[in-house]
């Protein structure tokens, strides 16, 4: 093993450990700071695959410790904040209902992803993208209901059959 396999290793690393982070920053009522984790996260979970490409690292291990990374940083940490966004509005219930939701769809997504042997497009929205955008758009949509129809739509987006060139 040369060192520059080890690279995209520690991009995916350090994407799970800023999607930690960012559900940290949420239990310390930082909010805006756990968006920027999510976005930052996102940046380098879409360098993680192409450097592992690039550094002739591709590997099983690899691509499964990926989608775990993925699995906190762009769907347990965007579900939090949307379910503090809703406790903040009294809608528990349908706050941890839709926050479920939302994980479990990233979740199914990425195993269908890990099984795909496709290589010229997404089945589904990818989790990164639906993670980063819910996380984005939480600050700027005004009151709760608006945010989880949001997180629906993307949930059923990210278990769609729909076909998305990879690029």
């Amino acid at each position: 093993m040369n060192r520059l396999e080890i690279i995209p290793g520690i991009c995916t690393a350090a994407n799970l450990l800023l999607g930690v982070s960012a559900i940290a920053s949420m239990l310390n009522s930082s909010y805006k700071q756990s968006v920027i984790l999510i976005v930052l996260a996102a940046v380098l979970d879409r360098f993680d695959g192409f450097l592992a490409r690039r550094c002739n690292a591709v590997s099983s291990f690899g691509k499964e410790f990926d989608s775990l990374a993925d699995l906190v940083s762009f769907g347990v940490a965007p579900a939090t904040l949307l379910y503090i966004t809703a406790l903040n509005y009294n809608l528990n219930t349908p706050g941890l209902v839709c926050s479920g939701l939302f994980t479990l769809c990233g979740a199914l997504r990425l195993a269908r992803f890990n099984i795909s042997e496709n290589t010229t497009y997404f089945t589904g929205i990818p989790i990164t993208f639906a993670g980063a955008l819910l996380a984005l758009l939480i600050p700027f949509i005004p009151g709760a209901t608006a945010l989880l129809a949001l997180s629906l739509l993307l949930s059923l987006g990210m278990i769609s059959t729909v076909r998305i060139p990879k690029i």
